[in-house]
């Protein structure tokens, strides 16, 4: 049973970055108006929020089992409060950080139509912040982190998320994906 737990944690941990990788690139390509793969802007949009929450549960699996996995030792206090661990604990102290962000994120996307889309966007900027912390806590925590498989999945999920960051700074991303058709002037 333990080793099933070690499994489970792992994997989900391990799909995770992949979900928040598709996530976050496609809050930028959805940012940017542009259809992907035949989806419009809305289908886009749905698969970026389906993606996102698909990553959410997987967290929960994942520090779920590995809270129950005795060969992990995680203890409640390791879940809310970073850096306490007695298992590298700065690299696990990153995936607390990164689980406080994104429960920050979760709540306030789920509860954007009562926080405003002013507050909705200052906190969903932390996503820029989330992504890095987690990709450092796989790297440093994670038993397959010097795996070959790893280091390409890793290097896949950079590459991707650096090149839609470096699109998304480019001056001409705003008018990008837009049509715009000159009004009628009666």
């Amino acid at each position: 049973m333990t080793e099933a737990l070690w499994a489970l944690g792992r994997g989900t941990g391990i799909v995770a970055l992949v979900m928040f990788t598709i996530t976050l690139v496609l809050g930028i390509v959805t940012r940017s108006g542009r259809s992907v793969g035949g989806l419009g802007r809305f289908g886009v949009a749905d698969v970026h929020r389906t993606a996102a929450l698909t990553g959410v549960g997987l967290v929960a699996v994942h520090v779920g089992s590995l809270l129950f996995d005795p060969y992990a030792q995680l203890h409640l206090v390791d879940l809310v409060f970073p850096f306490l661990g007695s298992y590298r604990p700065l690299y696990l102290g990153l995936g607390t950080l990164a689980v406080d962000l994104l429960a920050v994120v979760t709540v306030v996307s789920l509860l954007r139509h009562r926080v405003g889309p002013r507050v909705f966007k200052s906190v969903h900027w932390l996503t820029y912040l989330l992504w890095p912390v987690a990709l450092v806590h796989a790297l440093g925590t994670g038993t397959d982190a010097t795996s070959v498989w790893m280091t390409g999945l890793a290097a896949a999920c950079f590459t991707a998320v650096t090149a839609a960051v470096g699109w998304r700074l480019l001056p001409a991303f705003e008018d990008r994906g837009r049509q715009r058709t000159p009004r009628k002037v009666s």
